[in-house]
């Protein structure tokens, strides 16, 4: 594996994380402020902001390692080659499909540029571009996937996730 996709691999990893730690430790001061003489009305709007980056930057990853929910049972029936192309394809989907969200992801950036946040202090764009980072990456990923399929890279005799980058 090549020090850049390392490198990419490891920063989505600590961002992912650290999205996910933020909404935990947010609730957390949201919950406990609930029995407070005062309340903190950003906590809801950054909770939601946080899961949208942590979805964005763990879903690429999840692509890359096969953790999502996928019905392997006619999969594992297929000869390999068969199964090589039929998920070539289905990688080529994911590829079309994210090149729609860049696309799409792009142009609601731009739309956040005329929009605050409501209570917090920066501009929608900022969030909108979860977006088209998920999108990058699922592309990114996807092609990665495709290129190692192609290279008989895929191992079949193990079973699908948990693969370790």
């Amino acid at each position: 594996m090549s020090l850049f996709r390392k490198l990419i691999d490891r920063t989505l990893a600590f961002l992912t994380i650290a999205s996910f730690s933020g909404v935990i430790i947010i609730v957390t001061i949201q919950i406990i402020s609930r029995f407070a003489p005062f309340s903190f009305i950003w906590t809801e709007e950054l909770t939601r902001y946080l899961f949208l980056y942590g979805i964005s930057f763990g879903a690429p990853l999840a692509l890359m390692r096969n953790e999502f929910i996928n019905v392997d049972m006619l999969l594992n029936k297929m000869p390999n080659n068969f199964r090589r192309y039929y998920e070539v394809l289905i990688y080529l989907t994911i590829i079309l499909l994210s090149l729609v969200i860049v696309r799409e992801g792009y142009n609601f950036t731009l739309l956040g540029n005329n929009q605050r946040s409501a209570t917090m202090p920066f501009q929608m764009s900022v969030i909108h571009a979860s977006l088209l980072i998920l999108g990058v990456f699922l592309v990114f990923y996807a092609v990665i996937k495709i290129i190692d399929l192609l290279k008989n890279k895929q191992d079949y005799s193990q079973n699908y996730g948990g693969d370790d980058y």
